[in-house]
């Protein structure tokens, strides 16, 4: 087989870098569309928990064209920031920018940045427009994407993800996540579907208590985010009988009226944030005793001792971020087996979990991400 000379070598290559990277319209969630040559060779990252998708779509090449990103993953979920910093130690050094809508977000050393695209939560939408950082950022030709994996994930987390597979030149990895996403969704619903008369526990998720001052019951879920995933784990969300938003309220009273048969919190390490740190810290690597004893902890507010579900046991804290990440499979499978565990005695979520760490992230897995009280141990 006679090789190629260094000179027909050279040749080749310079005409790869001679041509232009493809232009080409992406459709954001808002429904904006902005023109952009793809894949982006220069990106900041406008909530730095995008990366737990960004990961699993690039692999060893995540932070490869990532030029900047926002300060959230250090600030409200350390241990995973820890796990990428360890694995990938020029992070550290990667400029940190603060959020659009509580206006701390730098657009000027953005723009010394020179990205070509800077990729925004949903959420941040109103103030990015009302302020004028869409305009100022697109006129010194940079592109704004709107992204949702937690106001309303069922209709965006999958745009979402094929979104950010074009902007980083992994469209058929963005289709596989999409695929297995689907596959993992599917071996709960599929096996809700065949039970007639399906009976759904009445279920009362708390949205991060113990994080602040404020300890009193009960910020909570409506019909999307978490309180969907309760409802696709075969359980009934009494949020949604109250809020139809993502996030709401039910006071005291509504909560024994409803008397829910299950409670889950959701915690995780906010340490650096939170002034009271009675919060349940579950996530990557959590020490279970701490967690445990600061679930039974939040138990004893009012009116949880005299609710059905602190009665029979059924206490749970779970991993707030789920809430923002397109991992809800996880968490739609372990709240399936708690409130029906026979129905689920031999879906194992720890291990496929575990599985979809080694097949699409960079990092290891390790447990940490829920935790039961033990029965009769309130």
């Amino acid at each position: 087989m006679r090789l190629p000379t260094l000179r027909h070598v050279a040749t080749f290559t310079l005409a790869i870098l001679a041509t232009p990277a493809l232009s080409a319209q992406i459709t954001d969630v808002t429904g904006r569309t902005v023109e952009i040559d793809l894949p982006a060779k220069r990106v900041i990252v406008g909530e730095a928990r995008q990366i737990h998708v960004i990961a699993a779509l690039k692999g060893e090449q995540t932070f490869d064209t990532i030029v900047g990103w926002r300060d959230d993953l250090i600030k409200k979920d350390p241990d995973t920031y820890k796990a990428y910093a360890e694995h990938f130690p020029q992070i550290e050094k990667l400029p940190r920018f603060g959020y659009v809508p509580q206006g701390d977000f730098s657009l000027e050393t953005a723009i010394s940045l020179a990205p070509d695209v800077i990729t925004l939560n949903l959420e941040a939408e109103r103030s990015a427009r009302e302020s004028g950082f869409e305009e100022k950022a697109a006129a010194t030709g940079i592109n704004v994407v709107y992204l949702d994996f937690r106001i309303d994930p069922d209709k965006n987390s999958e745009a979402s993800i094929a979104i950010l597979g074009r902007l980083f030149g992994a469209e058929e990895r963005a289709k596989e996540f999409i695929a297995y996403r689907r596959a993992e969704i599917a071996r709960v619903r599929d096996r809700l579907a065949s039970v007639k008369d399906l009976r759904r526990p009445n279920v009362f998720i708390e949205r991060a208590p113990g994080i602040s001052g404020e300890t009193t019951c009960c910020r909570t879920f409506g019909p999307v985010n978490f309180g969907a995933m309760i409802e696709q784990a075969g359980g009934h969300n009494v949020g949604a009988d109250v809020s139809k938003t993502t996030f709401g309220d039910l006071n005291p009273e509504q909560l024994v009226l409803a008397d829910p048969e299950h409670i889950i919190v959701t915690g995780s390490n906010w340490a650096t944030e939170s002034d009271i740190n009675q919060f349940v810290p579950v996530g990557r690597g959590a020490d279970m005793t701490l967690a445990r004893r600061r679930l039974a902890n939040l138990m004893t507010r009012t009116p949880f001792p005299e609710l059905k579900a602190v009665k029979m046991g059924n206490v749970h804290a779970a991993w707030h971020q789920f809430y923002g990440a397109p991992y809800e499979f996880f968490p739609i499978q372990q709240f399936a087996k708690w409130f029906h565990p026979e129905l689920f005695a031999d879906l194992d979520p720890e291990e496929n979990f575990a599985e979809f760490h080694k097949r699409f992230l960079p990092v290891t897995y390790q447990p940490g991400y829920f935790i039961s009280l033990e029965k009769g141990s309130n």
